[in-house]
Formats: structure tokens, C-alpha cells, sequence
């Protein structure tokens, strides 16, 4: 069923698991993270990002997410991860996504705050909810982890809040996105202040190569939901690579890619704890 992000969310942080955004750019990455969601009875969060659409046009894949969706039995949000521009998250509401992210983390606080609430105004409009980010979630490099002065500050984030009204917020506490070159260093403390202060879902970006125990406190300090997309393209990789050495044909080669993805899902779904809340 296709419901928005509060319909999941408040669930999970009251109960203290988190649902996983999976981001999928084609229909074999959304067969193998919906077969996932549906065999673990999960609540799920699919979509895309607007970086990603250069490898899977919003209008294309669209339709199948969100068919998809009301198809399934477990609830399932449809999200746009990241967007950029007011254009791109216009047309994933009109689309029929039940919830977009506006990121205007890396411009100006002011404009960031303006931007936000005005998208903030429009989604809620269309029954959809909004996720917002204010610090910065860098790109994962030994320099970027370091970079502690884009952590999100407690008054910051709740000056944030209030001046948006957004349903989640994703916060910076030292995870970047894509692989990591060096073990990140997660800021647990400013983690549980941040929870501690405000009463909305927080959102960690930039789960891909965390390890267990990373997810597991995050998830106790307080995060309601993890965005993974770079462990699911290494799944698919090395799938393929398997296929290819065995000679495999195209179809099975495909067929084992589906399958490495849904099994990366669903270990990602028992760590955070979402299994059965579906």
C-alpha cells in the first residue's frame, strides 16, 4: 500500500527500529527490494534521488515504484531522495510520490529555510510528506568524515524545525555517501542531544558501509530511518560478475543480480529492526 512517510516513521521511533529508504534506479533493483520488504512483512521507503536520474529518468522509473507500491501488502513510501531543484520536486509530486526530500543543505541557512518551507507548504498539499537536512552529508573520503563543523547543531536544527515544519529531519554526525576510504567516525553523543531535542523521525544518509554495531547505536540514539543505495549496487556487481564468470545467459545473470539485492535488503531489514512491522 502506498502511504507517506509519516504512516512509517512514527511507529519506528517510538518503537525504536528504523525503516530503510532503498533508492533503485531500474525495475530489477525495485523487484528485489519490494520481494524483500514483502517476505520480511517490512515497511519499506523506495524511490530516487535527483543525482541518480542521469541513470534512471524520474518519468520512466516513476510509474513502476508507485504501481508497485499499491500493489504491495506491507505499507511502502514512495520518496524523492536529495532534491535539488524546486522544478525536480514538483514533478515527483505531480508524479504521485508520497514523499520528497529537499536538500538545500549545501546553500545558505536563510535560503535553505525559505526554499524548504515553501516546499514544505506544497507537498503537504498533495498528502505528501517532507524530509528535510540541514548540517551536510558530504561524499565519503577520510576528509569528509573529519569535517565537524558540518555536523548539525542542536539549535540550528530545532531554529530549522521550526521555520519549516518539515515531517523528518536528516542530521550530519559523520557519515558521508557512497563507499567509505576510511572508517567514519560517528558522533553518537551530539546523535542523542539531537534526538533528545526534537520531536520529528531523524534520518541517517550515507548508510552504505557503516558497520552493525554503527547501525545498531544509531538506530538506539534515536534515527528512524537509513538511506542505503551504494550496498545495493556492490550486491548487483558482484552478482554479475559471478553470472558472467560462470557463463551464465543474460535472463539468469539478471535473475541472480534481483536476487543479491533482495538478500541485501533483507539483511539490512533484520539489522534495523523493521522485520514483522509491516
Amino acid at each position: 500500500m502506498l502511504v507517506n512517510l509519516n504512516a512509517v516513521l512514527a511507529d519506528a521511533q517510538q518503537n525504536h527500529y528504523a525503516v530503510g529508504l532503498f533508492n533503485t534506479t531500474d525495475t530489477d533493483m525495485l523487484e528485489g527490494v519490494i520481494s524483500a520488504a514483502e517476505e520480511c512483512r517490512s515497511p519499506v521507503i523506495i524511490g530516487t534521488a535527483e543525482v541518480l536520474l542521469p541513470n534512471g529518468e524520474l518519468k520512466l522509473i516513476a510509474p513502476s515504484i508507485i504501481a508497485a507500491a499499491k500493489r504491495a501488502t506491507i505499507p511502502v513510501v514512495v520518496h524523492y531522495d536529495h532534491g535539488l531543484t524546486f522544478d525536480r520536486c514538483m514533478e515527483a509530486l505531480q508524479l504521485g510520490f508520497s514523499s520528497i526530500m529537499f536538500d538545500g543543505s549545501a546553500g545558505a541557512y536563510d535560503k535553505n529555510i525559505a526554499d524548504t518551507r515553501e516546499i514544505v507548504k506544497i507537498a503537504h498539499a498533495f498528502g505528501a510528506t517532507v524530509e528535510g537536512e540541514i548540517g551536510h552529508v558530504g561524499e565519503a573520503s577520510a576528509e569528509d568524515n573529519d569535517a565537524t563543523d558540518l555536523y548539525t547543531r542542536v539549535d540550528e536544527a530545532e531554529a530549522y524545525l521550526k521555520a519549516t515544519g518539515v515531517d523528518a529531519l536528516a542530521v550530519s554526525i559523520g557519515t558521508a555517501h557512497g563507499a567509505y576510504k576510511s572508517k567514519p567516525k560517528l558522533d553518537f553523543e551530539r546523535l542523542a542531544a539531537l534526538r533528545a531535542a526534537l520531536p520529528v523521525p531523524l534520518v541517517l544518509h550515507g548508510g552504505s558501509g557503516l558497520s552493525d554495531d554503527d547501525f545498531r547505536t544509531s538506530i538506539a540514539k534515536g534515527i528512524a530511518k537509513v538511506n542505503i543505495f551504494t550496498d545495493l549496487c556492490l550486491a548487483g556487481n558482484r552478482a554479475m560478475s559471478e553470472g558472467l564468470s560462470a557463463g551464465e545467459a543474460y535472463l539468469t545473470i539478471r535473475n541472480r543480480k534481483v536476487e543479491a539485492i533482495k538478500q541485501s535488503v533483507v539483511e539490512k531489514m533484520k539489522l534495523f529492526g523493521s522485520v514483522n512491522r509491516g
